[in-house]
């Protein structure tokens, strides 16, 4: 997983409990066989505190959203589904 050097920043300053969930998501979409989690209940595996979703519904191929702990923080994502090395890129990081 890369990050945009504004989001390492805004994960890196976070507070614990927000810097822990970040670090529970980031294993989570490194893990799992198709980051984007699309079809019905594919996100079923999830975490409760871990929702997954286009960030524009025109848009299901685009930059995704994690929504952590009901809303209180996020990570906005694009994956990029390369044969040999696939690469998720988080652009935001936030945590109220």
């Amino acid at each position: 997983m890369d990050w945009t050097k504004q989001a390492q920043h805004d994960s890196q300053s976070m507070p614990a409990e927000g810097s822990d969930l970040v670090m529970s998501a980031r294993a989570e979409l490194i893990t799992v066989e198709d980051p984007y989690l699309r079809g019905i209940d594919a996100d079923a595996s999830l975490p409760h505190w871990m929702t997954v979703r286009p960030l524009a519904s025109t848009s299901p191929g685009g930059p995704h959203i994690v929504d952590l702990a009901g809303g209180r923080g996020w990570l906005i994502y694009t994956f990029m589904r390369r044969h040999a090395d696939p690469q998720i890129v988080v652009t935001e990081a936030f945590w109220a």
